[in-house]
């Protein structure tokens, strides 16, 4: 198998990435904490970082990330998610600039859609998230095996602060 990986370039990385069977973009809407990122420019210096999701009239997604920078100032984006196709609705579409619009993959969830999972198909970006600011350590530890199954580099895995003055 090495050999042919070698040959033909097939790795962990290059295997389709399995997302969630099925997603309730109702229970998924609302209030998540970045618990963990891999590192990513748009990101950089961030704390306390939030996305909140919120279903449109239309079945789209309004999306609005906000962050803290080290001066205490907040950085929000505000995009639009949607699901291109009804048979994967775990692959959603973002956009934050017209005409750029990138993949957002929820590839775990738990059954209470308390954690989740996501990343893209080719495992450049990654989040851990989760309803509440703070994990336990044995979760996170779960959600970290999971991400590493599923082909991230999770030793590049930046733990995000989420103690913020309000």
């Amino acid at each position: 198998m090495v050999i042919v990986s070698v040959l033909f370039g097939t790795s962990c990385k290059s295997q389709d990435l399995q997302t969630v069977p099925a997603l309730d973009l109702q229970r998924y809407a609302g209030k998540w904490y970045e618990i963990a990122r891999l590192p990513n420019s748009f990101e950089k210096n961030l704390d306390c970082v939030t996305a909140t999701y919120t279903i449109r009239p239309d079945g789209r997604v309004t999306v609005e990330n906000k962050g803290v920078k080290a001066d205490g100032s907040v950085s929000s984006i505000n995009g639009v998610a949607w699901v291109p196709d009804k048979d994967e609705p775990a692959k959603l579409k973002v956009r934050f600039f017209w005409p750029f619009a990138g993949k957002y993959w929820v590839v775990y969830i738990d059954n209470d859609y308390r954690y989740a999972l996501v990343g893209e198909p080719k495992r450049k970006y990654f989040w851990i998230l989760s309803r509440t600011p703070i994990v336990d350590s044995a979760v996170y530890e779960k959600l970290v095996s999971i991400a590493t199954e599923k082909g991230f580099d999770t030793a590049k895995l930046i733990t995000v602060n989420q103690k913020c003055p309000e």
